[in-house]
């Protein structure tokens, strides 16, 4: 038997009440990492629900940008996220991974206490 390969992909998405500030910008900051610390649980937490939670290993927080445009009011959150591809299992479902993130985010508007911009998720591009 062939073993498991390590797949990646992307989560991203914007947060519109965290308001972006310079310390985001430092991976060695007390912020950056309390932030990233609280968004890994909550994305390892959603997506251990989803379909592919028996495969899936955690997601790492890589980078906190401003909003859209230069807006400082909002945080975008750049994730990536690790999972065990079976020689057997289909291609990840980027669509369907999509709409479980949907619906476990109330139509992308909340990750617990952050309110998300509902046109901002991208998975996987």
């Amino acid at each position: 038997t062939t073993a498991a390969t390590l797949e990646r992909f992307t989560v991203n998405f914007t947060i519109t009440n965290l308001p972006y500030t310079s310390d985001l910008e430092k991976p060695d900051s007390a912020r950056f990492r309390a932030t990233r610390r609280v968004m890994n649980m909550m994305l390892d937490r959603l997506l251990k629900d989803s379909s592919i939670g028996p495969a899936f290993h955690g997601c790492e927080t890589t980078d906190f940008r401003y909003g859209p445009g230069s807006d400082r009011d909002q945080t975008r959150v750049d994730a990536v996220c690790t999972y065990s591809k079976e020689p057997w299992a289909a291609p990840l479902d980027r669509v369907g991974l999509y709409h479980q993130v949907s619906n476990k985010t109330r139509g992308i508007t909340q990750l617990g206490p952050y309110s998300l911009d509902k046109d901002s998720l991208y998975v996987n591009g």
